[in-house]
């Protein structure tokens, strides 16, 4: 996995957590029930994980466009992501 060249994204957690939090983070925002400070802090930490599921997600797509197809048009192989 390709380190994260912005310092504001969280560390790195898996997928499925990153979005449980936002998740989270975007029901308090929701409900209102939250000072305008904390507010802004959930919305800066939604970011930061939103950015962090994107990054996954590319990744990811990288790797499925490297399966390679023989010519039946079935999966033959990979190519490592990093050739």
């Amino acid at each position: 996995m390709s380190k994260e060249a912005n310092s504001d994204l969280p560390p790195p957690i898996p997928f499925e957590e990153a979005m449980r939090q936002l998740e989270t983070i975007v029901s308090q925002l929701e409900r209102g029930e939250v000072s305008l400070e904390e507010s802004i802090g959930l919305y800066e930490r939604g970011e930061a994980l939103k950015k962090r599921c994107e990054t996954l997600l590319r990744e990811a797509e990288m790797r499925i466009e490297k399966i390679q197809f023989g010519p039946d048009g079935k999966p033959s192989g990979t190519t490592p992501l990093d050739a």
